[in-house]
């Protein structure tokens, strides 16, 4: 978090944001400052597209970032400048040194983003489309944001990410998804083209670019369904598997927030963390899994769908809970009747989470009765039967039946 506003605090950290016009895009306030520090933070090529302005000492970022955020935060009380691409507080370096500095300290001059340039571009309204970078990150983050009409704008890693991204699509089913690589946009060097993810992208497409992409409506059938309840065959399992209709329910009663965290003990498939991590931005999960070749599988669960920062841990409750972050909520699909699972996981539980447990096993529902009596909650008995062939006829052929438990933890707890 920003320390709050000093109002004695004087700027003496200025990060302006540079776009690929260069100097040309500068206004006097930046030119000045620019050439009145005593010190000019960039990369190599922001450095390039202010020369000669800087009459201080220019300094090139080098890795790792975090020692160069350290080497400008020590210069306190001197006359610093930090050049950024386009808007220094979007997925840039404002937001970075924002949080070791009173707000009084620093003075932000933005360039237009490449976000902003690309929506312009292409007549796209900026606020209806979903920004999403892959930057260091996995391509599957994306997933979600793949609907039917959707646009997005993908921040690119590298000169290969287009490709890689069409081939994906491609794979996802999504070949027809109308995509536009932006390369240099603001700059002599702009260029624009347009292509279908199944046809590729051109050759030669430079190392910095963003990718804009147009998801036709007719798409439906490869887009994940963004409700509770995903069906069984979008998981792989090998029959530890919460089905679609308990996981509907179980989301349902584990109620996630927007920057929550889920305990998911026993985690079969990893169906419930994963759909928690989906419902909601900000949503995380840590799994326990004992079983390595499960553990493995919700890993490849949680990239095929989108999460892959779900946290896999591989082992077995309650042993493995020791020094995990604290919970919003906590699931618990097996292992319930282990003792310590449910203590632990309740003494560690925030004030005002959720609990939810599922049990099959009569054993299990006794602990739940117990579990009811000492924390309070509610039970409910989940049934669940589909329509299967018998011989020539059909018959509904009932699940097995799920006792579910639901409680909350009192603030006063």
């Amino acid at each position: 978090m920003p320390e709050p506003h000093n109002p004695e605090a004087t700027p003496w950290l200025s990060v302006i944001g540079v776009g690929e016009n260069g100097l040309d895009g500068l206004s006097s306030t930046a030119r000045t400052l620019i050439a009145q520090a005593e010190y000019v933070f960039g990369g190599a090529r922001h450095l390039g597209l202010v020369a000669p302005l800087p009459q201080g000492r220019c300094v090139a970022w080098s890795p790792p970032f975090s020692a160069g955020v350290q080497q400008v935060l020590a210069l306190r009380g001197h006359s610093v400048v930090v050049l950024a691409s386009g808007d220094p507080f979007f997925y840039g370096v404002g937001g970075v040194l924002a949080r070791s500095l009173e707000a009084g300290e620093m003075l932000c001059l933005p360039a237009p983003s490449s976000v902003a340039l690309a929506c312009a571009r292409l007549g796209w309204a900026q606020e209806q489309c979903h920004v999403v970078s892959v930057c260091g990150r996995p391509m599957a983050r994306l997933r979600p944001f793949l609907q039917p009409r959707a646009r997005l704008i993908v921040l690119s890693a590298d000169a290969q990410t287009p490709r890689e991204l069409a081939k994906w699509l491609v794979e996802l089913g999504l070949g027809t998804v109308r995509c536009s690589v932006m390369e240099a946009l603001g700059g002599p060097n702009e260029r624009c083209r347009s292509f279908m993810a199944k046809d590729g992208p051109p050759d030669d497409v430079a190392s910095l670019n963003l990718l804009a992409l147009d998801v036709p409506a007719e798409v439906t059938e490869a887009c994940l369904p963004r409700c509770s309840g995903l069906p069984d065959t979008c998981f792989e399992h090998d029959g530890q598997l919460t089905r679609q209709e308990i996981r509907a329910v179980t989301l349902s009663a584990l109620a996630p927030r927007a920057g929550e965290l889920l305990w998911d003990i026993g985690g079969g498939a990893g169906s419930v963390s994963i759909e928690w991590m989906l419902s909601a931005q900000g949503c995380r999960a840590i799994t326990l899994e004992s079983v390595p070749e499960r553990a493995a599988r919700i890993v490849r669960n949680a990239q095929a769908l989108g999460v892959p920062d779900l946290h896999v841990v591989q082992a077995r409750a309650p042993d493995g809970l020791g020094g995990l972050d604290m919970p919003d909520a906590v699931f618990v699909g097996g292992g319930a009747s282990r003792p310590g699972v449910l203590e632990q996981a309740w003494a560690a539980l925030r004030p005002g989470g959720r609990m939810v447990v599922n049990a099959v096993v009569v054993e299990t529902e006794s602990r739940l009765v117990q579990a009811m009596q000492e924390w309070g909650g509610r039970l409910t008995r989940l049934s669940v039967a589909r329509l299967d062939g018998v011989g020539g006829f059909h018959a509904f052929r009932p699940a097995m039946t799920v006792t579910q438990w639901v409680a909350s933890k009192p603030h006063s707890a």
